[in-house]
């Protein structure tokens, strides 16, 4: 097990349909395992949970994770994302089609899924394709990063 493991927390109890998506959606990935809450001997705290995912180890292109189904108390925000590097602009698009659900919190490469994580979907090379102040200003004006148009903007 890696030495930080990510644990994600679903406010709204679909850690199941999460896990089963995100599973789908990426190579080299797997559910090691799910624990649900018992049917019973529960604290009132967590009344309504039963059945529901209280662990979860998965692993998504090789990175570990853990989650749970948590009731409504926290959710994910912006502040915590997860970068994807990609190789080429097939592979942008892949992911962008796959995990973008929600339109108005595209911005840069950034989007959210079904599930409200954020992801940012940005090319392997993305340094090299940011060092002009027009390649910038491309890149700010984008939702889904394009690479051809931030080499354009080199020139």
């Amino acid at each position: 097990m890696s030495k930080i493991v990510p644990s994600l927390w679903f406010a709204d109890n679909n850690c199941q349909d999460a896990i089963d998506f995100y599973t789908q959606v990426f190579p080299n990935s797997a559910i090691k395992s799910i624990t649900h809450y018992p049917d019973s001997g529960l604290s009132p705290h967590f009344e309504g949970m039963a059945g529901k995912v209280i662990n979860a180890e998965f692993t998504l292109n090789g990175q570990e994770f853990i989650g749970l189904d948590g009731g409504p108390y926290f959710r994910f925000s912006e502040a915590i994302s997860f970068t994807i590097t990609c190789k080429d602009q097939e592979e942008i698009d892949y992911y962008w089609d796959k995990l973008s659900a929600v339109p108005e919190s595209e911005q840069c490469g950034w989007v959210k899924d079904a599930f409200g994580l954020s992801w940012q979907i940005i090319p392997s090379n993305l340094g090299q394709l940011q060092k002009t102040p027009a390649q910038i200003q491309a890149l700010m004006g984008m939702k889904k990063i394009i690479i051809q148009d931030l080499i354009d903007a080199a020139d």
